[in-house]
């Protein structure tokens, strides 16, 4: 019985073993990129999509638990410093906050998502607006993250472009269909 137990453990250790090693030649970061075309002045959409308090009308995530909790603090919306908190009991919303990072105003605006709970990390981006006729617009949306060593084994095995950014287009669809009303 103590042989039996002492292999159960020497294998357990050595696939542990190999997943960390595999975890340290795996790739920790990715980005995601989706873009939809608004029919609408770039300046309109622009305004609306570096306001914070929009996100209540069109992010995907904090559409997922309508008891989620919503504050905003730090600078005025729309600027730099701007903050959009949330807190849900729900593990699909979690708890954190939105940071406006940097504004190119019409053009750029740069962003820092802190999650807080469930799960610890912090992920960035930007939104890009293109003007392709007088009364359209191309918004594209970059996200950015990862996982530090050795969790970044997990993501040999997730797709994260299906999972996040699938999000991601629903709530550049809901930004589309909100203008376009």
């Amino acid at each position: 019985m103590k042989m039996i137990i002492l292999k159960a453990f020497t294998i357990l250790v050595a696939i542990v073993s190999m997943a960390a090693v595999i975890a340290m030649f795996s790739k920790n970061k990715y980005t995601l990129t989706r873009n939809i075309v608004i029919n609408k002045a770039k300046e309109e959409v622009f305004a609306y999509i570096r306001l914070n308090r929009n996100q209540q009308a069109y992010s995907k995530w904090l559409a997922l638990d309508p008891n989620t909790k919503i504050q905003f603090k730090g600078a005025a919306d729309g600027t730099p410093g701007a903050i959009l908190t949330f807190s849900s009991k729900s593990n699909k919303t979690g708890t954190g906050e939105w940071e406006i990072k940097n504004i190119v105003d019409g053009e750029k605006m740069d962003f820092e998502l802190r999650f807080l709970a469930p799960f610890v990390f912090t992920a960035n981006g930007t939104f890009l607006t293109q003007s392709i006729a007088e009364q359209q617009t191309k918004v594209t949306w970059t996200y950015n993250s990862g996982m530090d060593w050795p969790k970044n084994f997990m993501l040999l095995f997730m797709d994260m472009d299906k999972i996040v950014g699938n999000d991601i287009q629903e709530s550049l669809v809901n930004v589309k269909n909100n203008l376009e009303r």
